[in-house]
């Protein structure tokens, strides 16, 4: 402060010819009584108080809107998980949450204001998402209370200001690849039967699950067809192939939302992949398809999305790995000529930042969109 006076005075006492000792003892003196230096203060530090705490706020409601759709992703919405972050993001450790709203169970949030301590417009439908609101909360009351700007001429009435902040995340099922997949798929028919669309899920591994989340995915057809009591889309017979891959019985990417399959017994590349795969009890990513287009080498699948799966074992006749005996429920192991894959699906979170599928597969992720 009294580097900006000087700033302020010396150019007057250079002009004076004046030695400006004790001359800043007097300008002080006269910027109090006119209230200069208090305005100062006020613009300063007040102002300043302000700020800190909206970036406090801001910062606790994008933890807080973050967590909330975490567990929206990946069980149940839990709304009171918002004042926790937020509070554990406040200075003080003290934060007010007046509203959780958005998607589901979470109750429709009105339209934004537009102010830029609010949320952004309401994503269009059919998309998950959270908005969480935070204000100030002190031991008076909701608003930070003044230093200087009250004792400013004509504003002893300011008692302060309440500060405000929101966030908005979304979450939804992962579209397209998260990363490598394995070169094998199932039907949305499968997938809705192994976990009761979409509403049973096993443990993300390490943690072994119940024996009976153990799943038997038919995933070639010899008779019949390998999904019953689904209307459609349906396993086709005789028609799951390992999908054609990049190397090592994986993909790096599905690209667009259609792709095709290999007729007849898996790529020799899956041999020492999916034996790790039911060894190291890993999770692995897998496409799932709504419907399938032709038939034969010809047949085009229709992605639906992908899912998160863990190898317990496994039957593949004709191939160079053969079979792998159920670690989970030895009862289910596949023989003969059936051809399947025995697991559990898993609802986990991978990073991804692009739009998200509409219906989750149990694979999921989230991400702030204001």
């Amino acid at each position: 402060m009294r580097n900006l006076i000087l700033g302020l005075v010396r150019p007057l006492l250079r002009l004076l010819g004046r030695d400006e000792r004790g001359a800043v003892a007097v300008i002080v003196a006269l910027l109090l009584g006119t209230g200069v230096l208090t305005g100062i203060g006020a613009l300063v530090i007040d102002v300043g108080q302000l700020y800190v705490e909206q970036g406090q706020l801001q910062n606790g409601a994008d933890a807080a809107a973050l967590a909330v759709a975490k567990s929206c992703a990946t069980g149940t919405c839990t709304p009171s998980l918002a004042l926790t972050y937020a509070d554990e993001n406040a200075r003080d450790g003290v934060a007010a949450v007046p509203l959780v709203c958005g998607s589901g169970t979470l109750g429709a949030c009105a339209a934004s204001t537009g102010k830029v301590y609010d949320c952004p417009a309401v994503p269009p439908a059919g998309t998950n998402y959270v908005d969480v609101h935070t204000s100030t909360k002190t031991a008076t009351g909701t608003v930070v209370p003044p230093i200087f700007a009250g004792t400013l001429h004509g504003n002893s009435g300011y008692t302060g200001t309440t500060v405000l902040a929101c966030a908005q995340a979304e979450w939804g099922g992962v579209p397209s690849s998260p990363g490598i997949i394995t070169a094998f798929t199932i039907s949305a028919c499968e997938w809705a039967k192994a976990t009761t669309t979409g509403t049973v899920y096993g443990p993300i591994p390490p943690t072994a699950p119940s024996s009976t989340l153990d799943q038997v995915l038919k995933v070639r057809s010899v008779t019949g067809t390998g999904c019953t009591g689904y209307a459609a889309p349906d396993d086709a017979i005789s028609l799951f192939g390992w999908i054609t891959e990049t190397g090592g019985c994986t993909l790096n990417s599905i690209t667009g939302t259609t792709y095709s399959v290999k007729s007849g017994t898996a790529s020799a590349n899956c041999n020492t992949p999916l034996y790790d795969d039911a060894q190291d009890k890993t999770e692995i990513y897998i496409p799932v398809y709504t419907s399938v287009t032709g038939s034969g080498a010809t047949a085009v699948y229709n992605l639906l999305g992908i899912a998160a799966f863990v190898v317990t074992g496994y039957n593949i006749p004709g191939s160079s790995f053969t079979s792998y005996t159920d670690w989970l429920k030895a009862s289910n192991q596949c023989t003969g000529t059936t051809y399947c894959i025995n697991g559990y699906f898993v609802n986990d979170l991978v990073p991804f930042t692009g739009s998200f599928s509409t219906p989750s597969l149990g694979l999921n992720a989230i991400k702030l969109s204001g």
